[in-house]
């Protein structure tokens, strides 16, 4: 993998992620395909809406196909016919979500399947061994996400794990090989919960550990926002310039330009796709909620600056009697929509920085964007 800063306006930048699965542009969004699909949507559309890198989730695939399956397909890429590049999370945060069913210990975690209770262990080395499997152009340690509220003892005791966890990682990474042809690299995590100087031993460890990229974690799991941003703006003064940052979960429109102002390459959440499969779409002027009655005799498209194929070739009448009707398709063009206007936001900001003007272009959209509905979000 190769990584570029080409511009940059104050401390947000654009630039180029290449992986043998091609060139991302950054800043970029990860749809978010948690168990080797992204949900309502086929990977044809995918690209079509123009998505670059795709998440997947080590925890979920680990339980289902299984790693044997994976294995026998030739990775993930070829199972789910994806060709583009993928990102694995390292399944921290479902460890992290599945408190009553897991414990932790220095070696690892134990947790019983969310499936169907069978007990299972990962540990640093396993989970890096799973992702060769997988197969995931990004790979991601093993990390403990701590909850909000969290004792700074208690967050500091949870990040030195985490940290141990990322060296036996680092490790395993360098002592295993691909199985496919083509080249993996791993990124570690930052975590730390809401404490700078927690959050400032985490960086100094990790970028001597020397990683690939490394990942701000812990973060939208209930602190407040402008909480949330100090602590991301913390974290980019100090992690390598000349490495990718990445917000993990995270998050609304307006969290990705904030975001985005303050030195963060890559995001990923569920929210649009989430959102749209219960009829919350985002558009230019803010969000709506297409099975409102006001929509029933609407015939303008769901937004009338769009450029993605459900604004092109469908009516808000029309997708609200697909909702209304509870047919497949209404899930469908609501994701491809709201994913397209996730991808539009990073086009857009990429411009906007190279053209020097950034910030002024995030004040008018953020008019837009402050009247949306919030959910949790992250992908339990």
């Amino acid at each position: 993998m190769k990584f570029a800063v080409e511009h940059a306006d104050g401390r947000a930048r654009s630039g180029t992620l290449v992986t043998d699965h091609g060139v991302v542009q950054t800043p970029v969004f990860m749809p978010v395909g948690t168990q080797g699909t992204v949900k309502a949507i086929e990977p044809r559309e995918l690209a079509e809406v123009g998505a670059e890198l795709i998440l997947g989730n080590t925890y979920h695939l680990y339980l289902r196909p299984g790693t044997e399956i994976l294995y026998q397909a030739g990775g993930l890429h070829k199972l789910m016919g994806w060709d583009r590049a993928i990102l694995t999370d390292s399944g921290g945060y479902q460890i992290f979500s599945l408190s009553e069913l897991r414990k932790i210990t220095d070696n690892g975690v134990e947790f019983r399947s969310h499936l169907d209770g069978s007990l299972h262990f990962f540990t640093p080395e396993s989970i890096i061994d799973i992702q060769r499997t997988i197969g995931s152009d990004i790979m991601m340690v093993l990390d403990e996400c701590t909850a909000y509220p969290c004792s700074f003892e208690d967050a500091k005791q949870s990040n030195e794990q985490t940290l141990r966890w990322a060296e036996r990682c680092r490790n395993q990474f360098l002592q295993s090989v691909e199985f496919y042809d083509h080249t993996q690299v791993l990124f570690g995590i930052v975590q730390g919960g809401v404490y700078p100087e927690i959050r400032k031993r985490s960086i100094d460890v990790l970028v001597d550990l020397d990683f690939d990229g490394y990942a701000i974690g812990g973060l939208a799991v209930g602190e407040p926002a402008e909480q949330m941003y100090q602590i991301v703006s913390s974290c980019t003064e100090l992690l390598p310039f000349a490495k990718p940052r990445y917000l993990m979960g995270v998050g609304t429109p307006e969290n990705l330009l904030e975001g985005i102002e303050r030195g963060v390459d890559m995001f990923d959440c569920v929210l649009p796709t989430r959102n749209g499969r219960n009829a919350m779409l985002f558009t230019t002027k803010g969000t709506l909620n297409i099975t409102n009655a006001q929509f029933k005799d609407d015939f303008a498209p769901i937004d009338d600056t769009c450029g993605c194929y459900t604004c092109r070739h469908f009516t808000r009448a029309y997708v609200r009697h697909l909702f209304q009707a509870k047919e497949i398709l209404g899930l469908q063009l609501a994701t491809v929509h709201n994913l397209f206007f996730y991808e539009w936001i990073m086009r857009e900001a990429r411009l906007a920085i190279v053209q020097n003007k950034f910030h002024g272009w995030k004040q008018e959209q953020l008019a837009s964007f402050r009247q949306e509905v919030r959910i949790d979000a992250h992908d339990q």
